[in-house]
């Protein structure tokens, strides 16, 4: 016997009820992906060196492998911090990358008005940790009082230097100086806590955070000059932590032939597992290398260098990385 089903606008009920169906099985799938995610944690939206991956002007098959399509894009250095409790979105660093960075921040929200940041804080003012702030101005997003954390002289830079001092004109940004080793509350369970590092600091400080949660805590410093330039023991830092985001720009120094190494005093990869070798493998792995050049052999899948970090039990930052604080 046949059983012909009523129409429903040219459906019938039957596959009405199927897509209902899938329907309530793709919002439970849903639900149970966001149940999986914890409340506080840190989520990783960019890892390469400031001029990002590809690097404009490159020929080397590194940076042509994206521009021909055989691989993907990688967006520069940035952290989201993200308290579900009480729906808080901070942004550290303001890349070249902020409109997808932003994106990808505020998807983490179940507020559909939310549109910005409930506030950046920036390490340093080399282009691609604040220079996205331009997109938050008049030309783009007319942002409302965006809480921009800086130190003293990256808020005076930002203050008195044009097109940044608009953006404090507008009240686009609001500029709040930070103290060295002086903790700011995100909520009442989250604080950011920077600190001075040795580098390159024509127009500011440079800065690295401790971000702390309600159970655990990372160390985050995308660029440094070497180790040792540092008045702090990097292996005592780790060890105070449960994670440690540090600068991995160069992998060795022969990734730039024809060009003194010295005049870019990152710590090269291979220095700073030398460096490391006595922790324990619980230890090594808190490690997790970002900052990126497009040189750097950890940027291509299955590359020997990326095989020999993780044997020795460190771990390569990734977009869309979570991190539970």
């Amino acid at each position: 016997m046949q059983v012909n089903f009523p129409k429903f606008k040219g459906i019938s009920i039957s596959i009405a009820y199927l897509f209902l169906g899938l329907w309530l099985s793709a919002c439970t799938t849903q639900s149970t992906a966001k149940s999986n995610v914890p409340n506080q944690y840190i989520k990783i939206l960019g890892v390469t060196q400031d001029a990002g991956y590809p690097q404009i002007g490159c020929q080397k098959s590194c940076c042509k492998q994206v521009l021909e399509g055989n691989s993907e894009k990688q967006q520069v250095v940035s952290l989201g911090v993200i308290d579900h409790v009480e729906d808080k979105h901070v942004l550290i660093e303001a890349s070249p990358d902020i409109v997808l960075q932003v994106a990808d921040l505020l998807g983490e929200t179940n507020n559909a008005v939310k549109s910005q940041p409930d506030a950046i804080f920036i390490t340093h003012a080399h282009i691609g940790h604040y220079t996205g702030l331009m997109y938050l101005g008049k030309e783009a997003m007319f942002a409302r009082k965006v809480e921009t954390y800086v130190m003293p002289r990256l808020a005076n830079f930002l203050q008195t230097n044009g097109p940044w001092d608009l953006l404090c004109q507008n009240q686009n940004i609001i500029p709040k100086t930070l103290t060295a080793d002086s903790s700011v509350y995100i909520t009442e369970s989250i604080h950011i806590e920077p600190f001075l590092v040795p580098h390159r600091d024509e127009y500011s400080e440079t800065a690295g955070f401790k971000i702390s949660g309600s159970t655990k805590s990372a160390l985050f410093i995308p660029d440094i000059d070497k180790w040792t330039k540092w008045d702090r023991s990097l292996i005592e830092e780790i060890q105070a932590v449960d994670y440690a985001i540090i600068d991995a720009t160069f992998f060795d120094g022969e990734e730039l032939p024809g060009r003194d190494m010295s005049s870019i005093p990152h710590p090269f990869v291979v220095e700073t597992i030398d460096l490391l070798k006595a922790l324990s493998n619980e230890e090594k792995s808190k490690v997790i290398f970002i900052h990126f050049n497009h040189t750097n052999p950890l940027l291509q899948a299955g590359s020997d260098a990326q095989q020999r970090i993780h044997d020795l039990g460190y771990r390569i930052a990734e977009e869309g990385m979570i991190l539970a604080l």
